[in-house]
């Protein structure tokens, strides 16, 4: 999951996968060079986030739990 600390979608989300034993890795695009602009590459340009990226390779912005857990099953 691309966030930032200050993004309440991502805090939301990151609580709910949390809550329902979704495992992910988080990572900071303030903190790790180079993620801001990948987020933006599969955004059309913008810094969305959470942007979350698939083990299939496909990306996702702000879903809802229920995506996320159908695009893993």
């Amino acid at each position: 999951m691309f966030s930032t600390t200050w993004c309440g979608y991502c805090k939301n989300l990151k609580a709910q996968l949390h809550r329902a034993g979704v495992p992910y890795t988080e990572v900071n695009i303030e903190e790790v060079e180079g993620t801001a602009e990948l987020v933006a590459h599969v955004n059309g340009g913008n810094q969305t986030v959470p942007t979350l990226v698939f083990p299939d390779g496909s990306t996702a912005t702000n879903p809802s739990l229920a995506e996320v857990q159908a695009r893993l099953a």
